[in-house]
């Protein structure tokens, strides 16, 4: 076990629970540590169900074809811990990142607080430490009671398009979800907001003006889309003919929209050449992906591997239009291999595809105790109508999806999944 590893398993031991949503004992590690949540460069908050880290992604491009220099706070990682740690550009190293999460540890001195509290925590002391231009701070769950929400004057707030999910945690309605997430609107802030349902825009707005917020919303104030293979983004400062987004799916062009409107909406100091950069730089692993490296030698040539993080309903309908315009272009039979965890319904997240798939071969997540078995995944999906079997790894899938012939395989389900197969393939995000 790496000293990394050790000193995590240690903090996972602080608290019975992974999620206990307050900030309580967030605030009082953060006041024993000196408040580093008051020393930070300028922060853009963003909450929201799907999109949260393309979008994040979009704005550390733009800033970063201008010459800044960005932190970026992600979760979850993929492969390394390191990777939710971004300081003035660069993954957190080792050294920096033991260091900080040793020292919250000591502060901390036994003290019950979740193991997100705590690294979030470790975090903000790094961010706090290390100059840079800008931070992008994504939300781990929810808004209100996030541990990252205890900034109190950011230089603007985005929510991304708000769906079912972690229902246990905040709410069986959109309308309860997106009040949660609209908890990270702060007095005196800007805020972004993307395209919403009626009633999630509905509870944005309600809590926007009890703080006097007037949010720039999508499909009103700006909009964002595809046109003769170009973006064209406007909004009342006017219209911007723009390079298509580098990732790939029509979702991209909303996610790359947002994105726009809050550099344009936050006055960052970007230009339109910043912009058209940043949208053919920008990357983002494991979001519709092409998968190369050996286990993409396990199948044919006249077949295509991808490799996809979209863990619900909302993301699932986002993959299935990219895998649509795809299929359009070049018909291929389509193969999901897919694994989930079992806060998410199997059933859900293949409603979109039904009649489009031609084999679903269904795993379960190595390492993760609370995934999807893979008979309860296959199951669902054959009760769902689909033709599925489940399968013992991501090699035994590949191998059963090579026999079908020009097959586009799809890797999808689970971000944790996508991790696996990333350290299994030998692929480590930079």
């Amino acid at each position: 076990m790496s000293r990394t590893d050790a000193i995590l398993k240690r903090l996972l031991a602080l608290h019975p629970k992974l999620i206990d949503l307050s900030l309580v004992r967030m605030l009082r590690l953060l006041d024993d540590m000196g408040r580093p949540q008051d020393r930070l460069p300028p922060v853009i908050h963003v909450a929201g169900t799907n999109g949260k880290g393309s979008t994040i992604a979009y704005l550390r491009a733009f800033l970063e074809a201008a010459g800044k220099t960005v932190h970026v706070y992600n979760s979850p990682h993929l492969v390394r811990f390191n990777e939710r740690i971004r300081l003035a550009g660069k993954l957190v190293s080792t050294r920096q990142l033991n260091e900080a999460l040793e020292a919250c540890e000591e502060i901390n001195a036994g003290k019950t607080i979740t193991f997100f509290e705590i690294t979030t925590a470790a975090a903000f002391k790094l961010f706090a430490e290390v100059p840079a231009d800008y931070l992008l701070l994504e939300v781990g769950m929810g808004g209100d009671f996030d541990s990252t929400n205890v900034v109190e004057h950011p230089l603007g707030t985005i929510i991304t398009p708000v769906a079912l999910d972690h229902q246990s945690y905040l709410g069986n309605t959109i309308s309860l979800i997106a009040n949660s997430k609209a908890g990270i609107l702060k007095r005196g802030s800007p805020a972004v907001v993307g395209r919403q349902t009626e009633e999630g825009l509905a509870s944005i707005d309600a809590q926007a003006r009890k703080l006097g917020v007037t949010p720039f919303v999508a499909g009103s104030d700006f909009d964002g889309y595809a046109q003769n293979g170009r973006l064209v983004y406007q909004d009342d400062q006017g219209l911007l003919d723009l390079p298509p987004p580098a990732l790939i799916g029509p979702h991209q062009f909303e996610n790359a929209a947002l994105a726009i409107a809050a550099a344009r909406h936050f006055k960052l100091p970007l230009s339109e050449a910043h912009l058209a950069v940043g949208l053919r730089q920008v990357t983002w692993p494991a979001r519709l992906t092409p998968l190369k490296g050996k286990l993409r030698d396990l199948l044919p040539q006249n077949q295509e591997l991808w490799l996809d993080g979209g863990h619900n309903a909302h993301g699932a309908a986002a993959l299935e239009a990219a895998l649509a315009e795809m299929n359009r272009a070049r018909p291929a039979p389509l193969v999901l291999i897919m694994g989930m965890m079992n806060t998410r319904e199997p059933a859900d997240f293949l409603g979109p595809f039904k009649g489009e798939v031609k084999k679903v071969f269904a795993l379960s997540i190595p390492g993760e105790a609370n995934a999807h078995s893979a008979k309860t995944i296959a199951t669902a999906a054959r009760a769902a109508g689909f033709d599925a079997s489940p399968k013992r790894s991501v090699i035994s899938a590949l191998q059963a999806a090579a026999e079908i012939p020009k097959a586009r395989v799809v890797i999808c389900g689970s971000l944790y999944l996508a991790g696996d197969v990333l350290h299994k393939n030998g692929t480590t995000p930079v």
